[in-house]
């Protein structure tokens, strides 16, 4: 039954049907295959009420927020001034790409939201000041993955939604592994452009005054965060009432910089109805797959079975890492996480893991979905940046940072207090 399904799976996204489309034909088939009774007339409850679910809301507000700011300008002069305080480092401008990403992250919520906006930003700089490409173009891609752990991240709402776990308590159990990303990130490229000097192209050069008068520029988006943050952990808002702020304080900066047009709020909101309606198919897609295969027993079996295994913590983990692993390699990671969690997130639950942890854990393998061919989203995001040249160029640079993100799992597994010891130290529900 679960093999049945699973091929089928892969047919329907061989065949190049839309990944929701393909999760809502799969239902179909498991009902007519496995149910005595017409599960499909079901459907129209389940979507109203996955689409009803107040914090659900905050997906489009948090990617009208990324929409605004790419849009007037923001995010350009916060990777100008990125450029000037981190050039000087070994690899220049590619940590300016990390450190770019990491404070749009914090804004955004949105991985391919992220790469698309410091690449179209970074992408000139590569023949400007002779950087190697491959490598240039894989730190766009890694730090674009930050969107999806780094607060607020859209991701971990999806996750917080599936199983029940509070987002504020998620949302601080991904600020230091996000920020610990980053620093590994960094680190990789400058080692690797320490042992291969020229792959860090011409240093930028800046004076102290400059860097200085730079930092106004860094104010908005970090004004945003705590805005959204902010609000979130002084109870003032919840999750979705603290992405509305967000969205307000973006349009009160806009019409400030004076770029608040009636074009560019068309684009913003077309830009964010197109990205919400692919999001929420899946979502109803995906809702439906899950509620055929509870009725069905297919849920309930699959976990007595592991359970039975009798496996320790460990093993179950590296199972779940390697699943997570090659799936990557075959799935968008939106669908990969709504088709997974209902069914992995109980059995590790079950086994003692704890949800917020194993929140993280699960959003930073989703990360390394992301860079990982054939179907990594964000190499597919970075390549369509470029002009010319070879998608094998992307994915070659991608992989060191592959690396950099297999190390923060074992750190995870290691030493779990990485990502528990804010929410331990903040009581947030």
């Amino acid at each position: 039954m679960i093999a049945t399904m699973l091929i089928a799976l892969l047919v329907l996204i061989g065949l190049s049907i839309p990944v929701g489309a393909a999760l809502g034909v799969l239902g179909l088939i498991g009902d007519k295959l496995f149910s005595m009774l017409p599960l499909s007339r079901a459907i129209g409850e389940i979507s109203w009420n996955t689409s009803n679910e107040f914090l659900l809301v905050a997906i489009p507000l948090f990617i009208l927020l990324g929409e605004i700011l790419l849009r007037t300008g923001f995010a350009e002069r916060m990777y100008d001034a990125m450029t000037l305080w981190l050039s000087w480092l070994p690899g220049g401008l590619m940590h300016a790409n990390i450190g770019a990403c990491a404070l749009f992250a914090a804004t955004s919520g949105s991985s391919v939201a992220t790469a698309a906006t410091v690449g179209t930003v970074a992408l000139p700089q590569i023949k400007r000041h002779g950087y190697n490409e491959s490598l240039f173009l894989g730190s766009i891609a890694a730090g674009g993955t930050l969107g999806i752990l780094i607060p607020p991240s859209i991701n971990l709402i999806l996750y917080g939604v599936l199983t029940n776990t509070s987002v504020p308590q998620l949302y601080l159990a991904g600020f230091i592994p996000g920020i610990l990303l980053a620093a590994l990130f960094m680190l990789t490229i400058g080692i690797a452009c320490s042992l291969r000097p020229a792959w860090g192209g011409h240093r930028v050069k800046a004076s102290w005054r400059r860097r200085f008068r730079s930092l106004v520029d860094l104010l908005p988006p970090l004004g945003l965060f705590l805005l959204v943050v902010g609000s979130i952990y002084a109870g003032l808002a919840t999750a979705t009432e603290a992405a509305a702020l967000g969205v307000l304080g973006a349009l009160v900066l806009a019409a400030f910089s004076r770029r608040l047009t009636l074009s560019m709020l068309r684009d913003s909101v077309e830009g964010t109805m197109r990205t919400t309606a692919m999001i929420m198919l899946i979502v109803i897609g995906a809702a439906f797959l899950s509620f055929v295969m509870s009725s069905t027993g297919l849920t309930d079996s699959l976990t007595n079975a592991v359970i039975a295994l009798h496996l320790s913590q460990g093993w179950m983990l590296l199972i779940v890492v390697i699943f997570y692993l090659i799936l990557g390699c075959l799935m968008e990671t939106l669908s990969m996480m709504i088709t997974t969690i209902p069914i992995i997130a109980p059995i590790m639950i079950a086994m003692g893991f704890d949800p917020v942890w194993l929140g993280i854990v699960i959003i930073v393998l989703v990360e390394t979905a992301l860079i990982t061919p054939p179907v990594g989203m964000n190499l597919f995001v970075v390549h369509s940046l470029r002009e010319t040249g070879s998608m094998n160029d992307v994915i070659v640079g991608s992989l060191p940072f592959v690396i950099a993100l297999l190390v923060i799992i074992g750190l995870l597994a290691l030493f779990p207090s990485i990502a528990m010891w804010l929410p331990h130290m903040v009581n947030v529900s």
